[in-house]
C-alpha cells in the first residue's frame, strides 16, 4: 500500500495496541520471508558458480593433459617377427590426445617415418607421417593424431622408414 493511501491508517495504527501487534506481526513475517528469498537466490548463485568452475576446471586440466602424449621406446627392445616382447608392458594412450611425441629406440636415423596404430590382427586405424629429428641425443617425431572415433582396447603401435618393415610395441587405448 502506498504511504498516502496508508496515512488515514497511521494513527489508528499507533493507538491501538492489537492492531500494531498484527502489523509488527505481519511485518516480522515479511522480513522473514524475504531473507529466506534472498538466502535461497545467493545459495543457488553459489551452487551455480561452483558448478560451473568445477566443471571449467575439469575441463581444462583434461585438455591440458590430453594435448600431447609421451611414447618413449627408447628402451624398449625391437621386437622380432611383429611380437611383442613377452613380459613388456604397453604403452598407454588416451583416446583425446592431438599429438604423439614419439622418442624411438636408441640408434634410429633422423629423417622421414610412417607411423600407425593397427589393431592386433594389423589392421591400421591411424596412420600418419612424420620427420624425426635428433635433440639432445634423442631422435623423436611429432605427429598429430586424432584417435577418439577407436574403441578403447589393445592395439599396435608400429614405426618404420619408408620402404622399410614395421617395427611394433603394444599400446592400450584409454
Amino acid at each position: 500500500m502506498p504511504l498516502s493511501e496508508a496515512e488515514k491508517w497511521l494513527n489508528h495504527l499507533t493507538s491501538c495496541s492489537p492492531c500494531y501487534s498484527d502489523f509488527s506481526q505481519f511485518k516480522d513475517a515479511y522480513q522473514r520471508r524475504r531473507a529466506r528469498t534472498l538466502l535461497a537466490i545467493a545459495a543457488s548463485i553459489l551452487v551455480c558458480a561452483s558448478f560451473g568452475g568445477w566443471t571449467f576446471v575439469r575441463w581444462h586440466n583434461e585438455n591440458q593433459t590430453l594435448q600431447t602424449a609421451v611414447l618413449d621406446l627408447r628402451n624398449r627392445s625391437v621386437p622380432r617377427g611383429g611380437e611383442a616382447n613377452p613380459g613388456e608392458q604397453p604403452l598407454e594412450v588416451s583416446r583425446g590426445v592431438k599429438r604423439l611425441n614419439i622418442y624411438l629406440p636408441l640408434g634410429s636415423a633422423e629423417g622421414p617415418y610412417e607411423i600407425r596404430v593397427a589393431t592386433p590382427a594389423g589392421i591400421p586405424i591411424f596412420t600418419t607421417d612424420g620427420v624425426a629429428s635428433l635433440k639432445d641425443g634423442v631422435t623423436s617425431i611429432e605427429a598429430a593424431v586424432d584417435l577418439s572415433s577407436a574403441a578403447s582396447g589393445r592395439y599396435v603401435l608400429q614405426v618404420r622408414r619408408p620402404n622399410s618393415e614395421w617395427t611394433s610395441f603394444p599400446v592400450v587405448l584409454r
